[in-house]
């Protein structure tokens, strides 16, 4: 085992073990530390191969900040990916910030959230999500795609429990050629139920059915037997 790897484990096991037994246990490993770990009163620095596990989260990033009372906040930057352990959520974005007691994440710049479970996607600048009621508050540029649905918007709740969708603020729904406008659209994403309210407009194209053949009929087919008789009589 090369030094720089020596040094890691040894980091990561000394952070875990002088963690508050009550607390919730943080995993850690980085290039670089400055703070006293396991000092709940002080500021950890991670950098270079920043990675953080908690009971609900897994995050690396460039840079991470741990601070508060038992490490409460932790505060990423620069080429940050993760994911959220119990619902099953991966992201990437520029900026995290996270509260170990509130539950709430809150990720800015450039922001895509992958709902493995609903295979449901979503983009934009800022998300807050609650880890506790599984709902995301989605600003700015938005865009979210679930089936057939690309919806947008400058404004949007996501309700991961329930599968329902509030846009609002040149609100947008896609369904293959179909178009919906809105000031305010919910959709439900089981049933794909869409409700608009204000300024309503929209665009739906009609599906064609595909022509059958004419089936014959008794009187053709007789028709053809008559002619295919008059033939042989003729040879």
């Amino acid at each position: 085992m090369n030094r720089n790897k020596r040094t890691l484990l040894f980091l990561s096991l000394l952070f875990a073990l002088l963690m508050p037994v009550w607390a919730e246990k943080i995993i850690f490993s980085a290039n670089r530390m400055s703070g006293q770990a396991g000092n709940s009163n002080t500021t950890t620095s991670l950098s270079g191969n920043a990675y953080i596990k908690t009971e609900s989260m897994e995050i690396q990033a460039d840079e991470v900040e741990l601070s508060g009372d038992n490490y409460r906040y932790i505060k990423a930057s620069g080429k940050i990916s993760g994911k959220n352990l119990k619902s099953n959520m991966e992201f990437t974005c520029d900026g995290l910030e996270y509260d170990r007691t509130t539950k709430i994440a809150l990720l800015k710049g450039n922001v895509k959230l992958d709902d493995k479970d609903n295979e449901v996607k979503a983009e934009a600048q800022l998300i807050e999500y609650n880890q506790d009621t599984e709902v995301a508050i989605l600003e700015v540029e938005i865009r979210l795609t679930q089936k057939d649905n690309i919806c947008t918007g400058s404004y949007a709740v996501y309700y991961k429990t329930t599968q329902l969708l509030e846009l609002s603020g040149n609100a947008q729904v896609m369904q293959k050629e179909d178009m919906f406008r809105a000031q305010n659209i919910t959709l439900d994403m089981n049933t794909q139920d869409i409700t608009l309210g204000g300024n309503v407009k929209g665009k739906v194209t009609e599906t064609k059915e595909e022509e059958k053949p004419e089936e014959e009929t008794e009187e053709g087919q007789a028709a053809e037997e008559a002619e295919g008789e008059e033939a042989d009589g003729k040879q």
